[in-house]
Formats: structure tokens, C-alpha cells, sequence
């Protein structure tokens, strides 16, 4: 028993076994049922007497037993070789105890229901694998492509890079490229996250696997098949599917131990009692196959749950390490924040007009591409502030810009800056240290300073609320002031914050916690946050961050929704209780059980139909985390 789940995390999901999964395993299915027919029907006609026996021995009866239970013994068998001690082994001595002592009966009906539960579990495990499948069905199956002026259909495995594909509105599209014509709105929810359509004009990028809603796009597909977001979106489930967790394995170990336990328990029934059907019962009714079916099945939902929220998690191990988490550990710009910087403030010295500060600045900061000088330049034209051309412009790496507006010698940056350039600041006229500052002087008089802060996402400090309901930790790790570090600290309700910190001092702070004890997470979005992602038990990185932190981390957050990175949080804890309760229902029923059928109380039947009962119960357990079998939100 449990052998479906017991190896649907280690099947290799390719592309091909994809093609061929919805008919093969109907097909599969059906001939199981039809060999559940057959034991039942021969269960009918022992039952009439329509075949007398021979010698004592049911021959009707013994060919159902045989052909009922060949993948049975198969499975016991190939168990055998490998040094394995499964429920396909002792169910097969069972039945050939059974069958030795002509209870030829109760071995057809022990038969028809391992069958039938094996045919439950394996359509239960089906439904888990059918995250996969609804991603696949996100990708259109034949194409249509403009080339040499005309518009024909393809296969989707015959569209090559640089080829211009038509999407029509509510098609899905097949590739990840740039829009060369057409105007629309296009959900991409399950690439980044974002829950609004986006407007998609010529040159926007589109990515496979999300729907075109409104108008006709022409698109140049510059990535295909497995290089798209959605292809290796679907490569990572499907290699995080196959993995396996540590609780995977210590369940494996304690079904082999409870298979022992069973067979010694009948050993000293029969040694004591000297009753065959007594030891047969106590065989049949011990058994771990709720926890062998019952965990990879919890495994395999709780990631395609995750998916579905948007955290894209690269194996069985990291999702058992999210469900032990007691520290986060969070990364400041991009992560807790948006790593867009605005104008908070603009503080102007006394007689002069706040919007001259800022139009100066916008001037001078007008074709610089530092951040800072990005976020003045937009803030001028929200305050619709006519900017000036820059003469003579040169660029200080790390003090800020020095050239000429309207004529006037005009200094943007730094208070060093201002120093250097002879110019008197007055420590009052200082921006808040809660933000960065940027100073503004103009024909050697010192305007104003203005405050930037960095943006921080909205849902943050709600997500921090619930980690911290959730008994959770939260660290803030970040390069940035002590002062600006301070205030999203406070702003978020941070446990911890540690600021002005280099990149090799990230991993030190998370090496530090984990050697306390803990079980640390790192949310992060940079290459300088890479290092700290691998050292964490687990690193989650923001899908808006760099390739470099996606391929270090442990897992994907798609879209850099907060929230739902708690959420997911909330899936592995429920996971993790799961199989804690199939392993204590497991001991409790094999252990009553057993006593009941040492002592004469069960005869083979009904421990057959126990067993059964408690397996199918703990896989029903598991499957409630299968994605689709509860509301959305659960």
C-alpha cells in the first residue's frame, strides 16, 4: 500500500510524460477497475459455490487472489530486492497465509480492498499532480505566426526566436518577448504578482503563459519553451515535486519499523495462541500506510498551494524548512521596500520659495540616472516645475552635480559637496535623518535641502503583524543609515534592525542566528544579497530582484507580494501538522488494532476493512491541502 505516493515525488515530469498524462492515466485507472471487477466477481461465484473445490482447494478463488493481487506482489517483490520492508510485503504474507489455510474468502475480500484503496490513492495523488497541469494549460497548443506578410498556424514547438506571434484578446500567450504592434491590457497575476491587467503598447515586454485581454498584439518572441519566466517557473515545481523532504524520509523509516512490528506482533500471536486467523488478522491490520501515502501526498499539495500563492519553493526540504521557521530575516530596499526613492520633504531656507529649491535641483539632476536625482526630477513634474537646461555639467561619483542653470554656478549632493565648493550650510537646514538628503545651493548661496525616502510596500507592515502573530522573529538587515534603517523599523513593527552593514556582515548576522539555534528564513532582492540567502535555512528571494539572488535562493516570490510569503508560511505549518497527525493516527490505529486482533477480536475481514478505512482517512487528511479541493483563501 501507499506505493502511488509513495513514488509520485520521485517521478520525473517531463514534457513527453506531460503529453501523454491525461490519456495514460485514465486508461490506467480503468484497467485497475476492471481487475477490481474481476476479484468481485469471483468473490460473487465462491460465495454461490458455482465452482466446487478441488481437493480442498478453491482453484476459482486462488486464480483471483493471483491475478487481483499481481500488482500486489509485483510491488513486494521488487520491494524484496531492494532490502525494503513495505505493507506490499506483508499484505502478500497475509494473503498467502491466508490462502495456506484455505481462508480463500477473506483473502479475495483482503484483495478487493487493497485494490480499491490503491486505485482511491493513486487518483488522489493524480489531483496533486494537477497544479502542473493547469500551468500547461496556460500555453496555447498551435500558434499564429506573421511571416512574409501572412498570418498561418504553428505548433507551439515550432516557434523559433525572432518570429512575430499574433495574440488575439483573450488568447494566452505562447512566449516571452516585446510588443511590435497592437495595444491591449494583459493579466500577467501568475508571472509577477500584480493584480491589475497591465497596458502593453509597442515595446512593452509580454511573458508566456499570461492572457491578452482587450486588443490584437503582435509579438517578437525573443524567448521560447523552458527559457520563458513561465518555463522555468513550471521547471522549478516540477523539480521541487520530485524532491524529497527530510520528514519524507524518517516516514519511509518508520513504515518499515511499524512492517516489523506487525510481523513480530503476529509471530508472538501465533506462538502464544496458536490461532492462524488471529495472526493473519494482526498483519493485516497493523501497517504505516497512511503515513507512507499520507506525507509526499501533503508534500506534493502544500507546494502546488504554494504556487498557486505565488512562492515558487525549489524543494520538498525547503518547504518542511518554512514550516519550522522562528526568525526572518528581511533585507530593506526592494524587499520591505519598493527601491523606488521619493521626495518626502523640501525645506527651503528663509526666503525662498520651496519650489525653486526643487526646480533647481530638477535641473540640474535632469540626464542623471542616480536614483536620487531620478525621484527630484519626477517630483518636479507632479509640481509641474519648468526645468532649465544644465551647462557645463560634471558628475562626482558619490558627492553629486556641479554645473550651471540659468547662468548661476549651481552645486546638487552632498554636504561634503557644499564644503568643498565653499559653501556654508546651516546644521538647521538639514534635511531629517530619517531620509537621504540632498542639498541645493545656487551662485554661492546655499537654497535648501531636500528628504528622499524609499517607498515602503504596503502591505509590509501587515505582513509583519501576522509573522509576528505567528510567533515569528524579524530582523532587519540592511547598508543603509542607522537613522533611515531606524524609522521603517519602527514604521513596520521590527523585532531587530541592524544597519550600515556590508554584504559579508549580512551572512555573518544570519550565521550568528542560526548557530543560536534558530531556524532562520532571508527574504532578499540584490546581488549583495546573495551570500546571506545561501547561508539562511531557507532563502526566499523577490521575483522583481537580480537573476544572481533567484538562482541563489531556495525559493521565488512572484510579484513581491509580503503577504504572500506569510501565507505560505501558514501552508508549510499546516503541512507540518498534517503528517504530524497521520503519524500519531497511524501508531494509535495500528496499535489498537493489533491488540484487538492478538486477542481474537478481529478476524481478517474486518482488520483488512480497518486498515483500509484508516489509510483512505489519512490520505483525505493530506489531500485537503491538494490545490483546488478548498475555497480560495483557505
Amino acid at each position: 500500500m501507499g506505493t502511488v505516493a509513495e513514488h509520485a515525488a520521485e517521478e520525473v515530469l517531463d514534457s513527453d510524460h506531460h503529453a501523454g498524462s491525461h490519456s495514460e492515466e485514465p486508461e490506467e485507472h480503468g484497467r485497475e477497475w476492471l481487475r477490481v471487477a474481476f476479484v468481485a466477481l469471483v468473490i460473487a461465484l465462491v460465495w454461490w459455490g458455482i465452482v466446487p473445490r478441488y481437493r480442498g482447494i478453491d482453484f476459482l478463488a486462488l486464480a483471483g487472489i493471483l491475478i487481483g493481487g499481481f500488482p500486489i506482489f509485483q510491488e513486494a517483490f521488487a520491494d524484496l530486492l531492494k532490502g525494503r520492508m513495505t505493507m506490499e510485503l506483508s499484505m502478500t504474507i497475509a494473503l498467502a497465509a491466508a490462502s495456506l489455510i484455505g481462508e480463500f474468502f477473506t483473502a479475495l475480500l483482503i484483495t478487493v480492498f487493497v485494490l480499491v484503496a490503491e486505485i482511491i490513492e493513486g487518483m488522489t495523488v493524480g489531483r496533486g499532480r494537477g497544479a502542473i497541469r493547469q500551468l500547461l494549460d496556460l500555453l496555447p497548443q498551435t500558434v499564429e505566426v506573421r511571416s512574409d506578410g501572412r498570418v498561418g498556424q504553428r505548433g507551439l514547438a515550432e516557434v523559433r526566436v525572432g518570429d512575430i506571434v499574433l495574440v488575439r484578446p483573450g488568447g494566452h500567450i505562447p512566449v516571452d518577448g516585446a510588443v511590435v504592434s497592437g495595444h491591449s491590457f494583459v493579466d500577467q497575476a501568475n508571472i509577477t504578482g500584480e493584480s491589475l491587467p497591465v497596458e502593453k503598447i509597442p515595446g512593452a515586454r509580454v511573458f508566456a503563459g499570461t492572457m491578452n485581454q482587450s486588443g490584437v498584439l503582435e509579438i517578437q518572441a525573443d524567448k521560447i519553451g523552458h527559457d520563458t519566466a513561465f518555463g522555468r517557473i513550471i521547471e522549478l515545481v516540477e523539480r521541487a515535486e520530485r524532491s524529497r523532504a527530510p520528514i519524507e524520509k524518517i516516514a519511509d523509516r518508520l513504515a518499515g519499523y511499524l512492517v516489523y512490528f506487525a510481523l513480530a506482533c503476529a509471530a508472538l500471536t501465533f506462538w502464544i495462541t496458536r490461532d492462524a486467523r488471529s495472526t493473519i488478522s494482526v498483519i493485516v491490520v497493523a501497517g504505516a500506510c497512511g503515513i507512507a501515502a499520507g506525507t509526499p501526498l501533503a508534500i506534493l499539495g502544500a507546494i502546488g498551494r504554494a504556487a498557486q500563492k505565488g512562492l515558487i519553493i525549489k524543494g520538498g526540504r525547503y518547504l518542511e524548512g518554512l514550516s519550522n521557521v522562528n526568525i526572518v530575516v528581511l533585507d530593506k530596499t526592494g524587499t520591505v521596500t519598493l527601491g523606488t526613492p521619493e521626495v518626502k520633504e523640501v525645506d527651503a531656507e528663509p526666503g525662498i520659495d520651496p519650489n525653486e529649491v526643487l526646480r533647481v535641483a530638477a535641473s540640474a539632476e535632469r540626464f542623471s540616472e542616480h536614483p536620487l536625482g531620478r525621484a527630484i526630477v519626477k517630483k518636479a513634474a507632479e509640481w509641474s516645475l519648468g526645468q532649465s537646461e544644465p551647462e557645463e555639467f560634471e558628475y562626482l561619483p558619490g558627492k553629486g552635480i556641479v554645473c550651471r542653470v540659468d547662468g548661476a554656478r549651481t552645486v546638487v549632493g552632498t554636504r561634503a559637496l557644499m564644503e568643498a565648493e565653499g559653501i556654508l550650510v546651516p546644521a538647521s537646514d538639514t534635511a531629517t535623518h530619517e531620509s537621504s538628503e540632498v542639498l541645493v545651493a545656487a551662485g554661492g548661496r546655499f537654497l535648501g535641502a531636500i528628504g528622499i525616502v524609499d517607498v515602503v510596500r504596503k502591505e509590509a507592515a501587515s505582513a509583519m503583524r501576522e509573522l509576528k502573530e505567528m510567533r515569528c522573529r524579524t530582523v532587519l538587515l540592511t547598508g543603509d543609515r542607522k537613522e533611515i534603517a531606524g524609522a521603517i523599523a519602527r514604521e513596520l513593527g521590527v523585532s531587530e534592525v541592524q544597519s550600515e552593514l556590508l554584504p559579508e556582515e549580512k551572512v555573518e548576522w544570519v550565521r550568528s542566528l542560526r548557530l543560536q539555534g534558530n531556524y532562520v528564513v532571508m527574504l532578499g532582492d540584490g546581488i549583495n544579497d546573495a551570500p546571506a540567502l545561501l547561508e539562511a535555512d531557507v532563502g526566499v528571494a523577490m521575483g522583481s530582484g537580480t537573476d544572481v539572488a533567484r538562482e541563489s535562493a531556495s525559493a521565488v516570490l512572484l510579484g513581491n507580494d509580503l503577504l504572500r510569503f506569510t501565507e505560505v508560511l501558514k501552508i508549510a505549518r499546516r503541512c507540518r501538522n498534517i503528517i504530524y497527525a497521520n503519524f500519531v493516527g497511524t501508531l494509535a490505529v495500528d496499535g489498537v488494532g493489533v491488540l484487538l486482533a492478538a486477542f481474537g477480536m478481529l478476524n481478517p475481514v474486518f482488520a483488512a476493512l480497518i486498515h483500509v478505512s484508516s489509510e483512505l482517512l489519512f490520505i483525505g487528511n493530506s489531500a485537503r491541502l491538494l490545490p483546488g479541493l478548498t475555497r480560495s483563501g483557505d
